[in-house]
């Protein structure tokens, strides 16, 4: 019985002729024994689970290798990672890159800090030409190490995957015998700028930049700015600790000119301060306390 087929063997490594072999200092690429777990059918916001669920051994590498296998002419492409910043994204990200090299991309464009918005993803997705895109983000959910996770692919179009695309990966889940993965030393994902990992470039970018620039071409900035920085109109944003933070500093703040302070809870937290980063009446509680209090702003 081949070994990828022998379920006693699962987690064992197998040989891939030469590429399993360190050669002049570079990384290994390893083939892992593994075998399907049941319950990884994505649907249009991706596959969400407990992050206990992702952190069980192989499940969040037979999954993305599931992925990795419904993309045929994924050989020298551009992949695009990041996520909302909640519990296990930094540890996600890093096995993503790992099994990117060894599957064959040729560069991957990671956020900074491993941070980039499903919109943001979206965008860059399609101003930098990627073949797609792994998004870590489990929306609404809570966050925090009992918690959720969730991961999606995106396509060339910077929209979720069709289906039939999801369905495809799914029975591919159901399927899978062993997933390829490099033992490169991890990313360092704070510095923005050009890195490697074996033979596939990873060049972490600027979160926000692509986003930004894209909302000034939809959005009349200049008119924004005059009301927010005139002194006669004030707003309040609460990002709840959730991965909008960032965005709404560097936008309202930062380029349109809104007073410091007008951002609130504005540092992405892994647990999202404890909170429920749902913008609704019960979970925004701080924002309607604010809005609804004395000295209220314009807009909240």
């Amino acid at each position: 019985m081949a070994p990828g087929n022998d379920p006693d063997n699962v987690g064992a490594e197998t040989q891939n002729d030469s590429a399993s072999h360190r050669e002049g200092g570079l990384a290994l690429r390893k083939l892992i024994v593994t075998e399907p777990i049941e319950g990884q059918r994505p649907g249009t916001s991706g596959l969400r689970k407990k992050v206990a669920v992702f952190r069980q051994a192989n499940y969040l590498e037979n999954f993305v290798q599931s992925i990795f296998d419904c993309l045929p002419d994924r050989q020298g492409s551009t992949l695009v990672v990041g996520g909302d910043g909640r519990f296990y994204n930094r540890q996600a990200i890093q096995v993503i890159l790992k099994m990117a090299a060894a599957n064959g991309f040729a560069k991957v464009l990671v956020g900074q800090g491993g941070i980039l918005s499903t919109p943001a993803a979206s965008c860059v997705i399609r101003k930098r030409g990627a073949f797609g895109g792994v998004v870590l983000s489990a929306s609404h959910n809570p966050g925090g190490p009992d918690n959720d996770f969730g991961i999606k692919y995106n396509g060339t179009n910077g929209g979720p995957a069709p289906e039939q695309l999801t369905e495809a990966m799914f029975a591919r889940s159901r399927e899978i015998r062993e997933y390829a993965i490099s033992d490169a030393a991890d990313i360092d994902l704070d510095q923005i700028g050009m890195q490697s990992m074996d033979a596939m470039a990873v060049e972490v970018i600027d979160s926000i930049a692509d986003y930004a620039a894209l909302m000034e071409t939809l959005f009349d900035f200049g008119a924004i700015k005059a009301l927010l920085s005139s002194g006669s109109f004030r707003i309040c944003f609460d990002a709840m600790h959730a991965v909008t933070g960032p965005y709404a500093k560097a936008i309202l703040e930062g380029i349109l000119g809104a007073p410091a302070g007008t951002v609130m809870n504005g540092v992405p937290l892994e647990d999202f301060g404890g909170g429920h980063p749902d913008p609704n009446l019960v979970y925004a509680h701080d924002l309607v306390e604010i809005v609804y209090g004395p000295d209220a702003p314009d807009f909240g």
